[in-house]
């Protein structure tokens, strides 16, 4: 991992909710005023919608299970170079997932497509990246060995297929019996390439209903934030200085779990982000920026 160049990884299975560690991450740049390079993870998917169709039903028609959990589905040689890169040099090389009409309209592309290979743009502060292989590990390659902060986000499994099958079926039209066939074509990929992720990761938010969710696959709604706890999980809070005392005062109705452990109510869980995540990004920043002001005086 680099000072000079650092890079954050937010790392999910699909449904578990990256997206709101993302937001919270784009509350904190922008306060502090920080310029991200954003990286997508589907973006280094190895087919587009189309070749991964075809893909799926080669395997299935040779009794194997291919996903875009694993490896044969993904470049995670890319992704490890990336990081690798960019840390070395401030630059990598990137494309974008076009998932819908509106993102592909610029392109004058196909939705479910990528775009071409293209650099990162220069002058970045920091690499960030959402997806589902932030902290993924296999054989050789390494990833998280390069991520300066590494977040997962990670429900109890039946509150993450509630919320995929929900997800999938509102705004992508699958019908609830694809999205279940899905869940389990992955699961081996699941246990494999996901699930180890979170045995890595710095901090892990885990959301836990407190209603009934012991059948995901008829679950009428998604329980709310209020209707939850988050489970947060510092692998090792002395790496950021975790302030356990302050982060209870700060947060009404949370309490320590374990030496390593705070839970707080579901509808906290943004604030709960920000509180945590917003001083680690400030260390990273300040020890970026000092050693860009070093070099700066050494040029001269």
């Amino acid at each position: 991992m680099s000072t000079r160049h650092p890079v954050i990884a937010v790392t999910g299975s699909s449904g578990a909710g990256t997206s709101s560690v993302k937001v919270a991450f784009e509350h904190i740049f922008r306060r502090e005023q920080v310029q991200p390079c954003i990286i997508e993870g589907d973006s280094f998917h190895k087919y587009d919608r189309y070749q991964m169709r075809e893909e799926v039903t080669k395997a299935q028609a040779a009794g194997k299970y291919l996903s875009h959990f694993g490896p044969d589905g993904n470049h995670f040689d890319k992704l490890e170079e990336l990081f690798r890169s960019y840390g070395e040099s401030g630059m990598g090389k990137r494309r974008y997932y076009l998932h819908n009409e509106e993102e592909a309209a610029p392109y004058k592309q196909k939705p479910g497509t990528f775009t071409p290979w293209e650099n990162t743009p220069e002058g970045a502060d920091l690499l960030f990246y959402e997806g589902l292989h932030g902290g993924v590990v296999n054989g050789k390659i390494n990833v998280p060995q390069h991520v300066n902060l590494l977040v997962g986000v990670v429900p109890i499994v039946n509150l993450e297929w509630i919320q995929k099958i929900h997800r999938d079926t509102a705004s992508r039209g699958y019908e609830p019996e694809a999205v279940t066939e899905t869940i389990l074509r992955r699961m081996y990929d699941y246990v494999h390439y996901i699930a180890p992720q979170f045995s890595r990761t710095d901090i892990n938010f885990q959301r836990v209903p407190t209603v009934d969710t012991s059948n995901p696959f008829v679950a009428r709604d998604i329980p709310t934030p209020d209707e939850s706890f988050v489970v947060i999980r510092f692998r090792d809070p002395t790496k950021f200085n975790v302030d356990f005392p302050y982060l209870l005062a700060m947060l009404h109705d949370s309490f320590i779990s374990r030496r390593n452990t705070i839970v707080v109510p579901g509808g906290k869980m943004g604030l709960a982000m920000e509180i945590i995540l917003a001083p680690i990004v400030d260390n990273l920043i300040d020890r970026k920026r000092e050693l860009d002001r070093s070099a700066r005086r050494t040029d001269y």
